[in-house]
């Protein structure tokens, strides 16, 4: 499997609703995860552009769907994030709403869902990943902050977080600071673009 290889990334929209969205692309990945999980610092180690996405010291400051466009081929999204503590009940009831929505709106081919390498997945992680299930969107679990234990343990924690948030026992382990798992990643990225437009060509062949 080649390393998909990022040239350029732009930042298009903040989307304040599902609805007030950038026109669709055949491709649409997004990545969402509790807050302070690191989603915009994967970003900008992901597209190796570290002012693209703001990254803030203070968790659950991405409350909108921002859309980056990659190589002029697809949308990866930044989902807001989810499970901070100090969010007051409408601001939290707005973002289910957001997520859900989206979730269910069958824009989204694929998703990364981020959880820390270094603790059980939340409430709200195990939810997340439900909505996932229930919509039927095909997704890949990253452990973040992968930096923070020693390398020959990464692996095995990675796996157990997925495996204790109900999902097979594998997940990719990915450090912002390091760039480790960053290769894998952007294979990964690859081979999804290759299932899509497989399954968009086999759609067309078939009407």
């Amino acid at each position: 499997m080649e390393e998909y290889t990022i040239k350029n990334t732009t930042f298009v929209m903040s989307a304040v609703s599902s609805s007030a969205v950038p026109e669709e692309f055949a491709m649409e990945i997004a990545m969402v995860g509790r807050s302070n999980v690191r989603k915009s610092s994967l970003l900008n180690s992901l597209c190796n552009n570290f002012k693209l996405a703001k990254v803030s010291q203070a968790p659950g400051k991405t409350r909108h769907i921002n859309y980056f466009l990659v190589n002029d081929e697809f949308y990866l999204v930044d989902l807001p994030g989810y499970g901070f503590a100090k969010t007051s009940k409408k601001e939290k009831e707005r973002w289910s709403v957001l997520l859900e929505d989206y979730l269910s709106s069958g824009r989204v081919k694929h998703i990364f869902l981020l959880l820390d390498i270094r603790h059980e997945p939340t409430v709200e992680d195990k939810q997340m990943y439900q909505w996932i299930i229930y919509y039927g969107i095909p997704f890949t679990i990253v452990a973040t902050k992968a930096d923070k234990l020693a390398f020959t343990k990464r692996q095995n924690a990675a796996n157990m977080v997925a495996k204790s948030l109900g999902a097979p026992p594998y997940a990719l382990a990915y450090s912002s600071e390091t760039q480790t798992g960053r290769e894998t990643l952007l294979k990964r990225i690859g081979a999804i673009i290759g299932d899509t437009v497989q399954k968009c060509t086999k759609d067309i062949d078939s009407e």
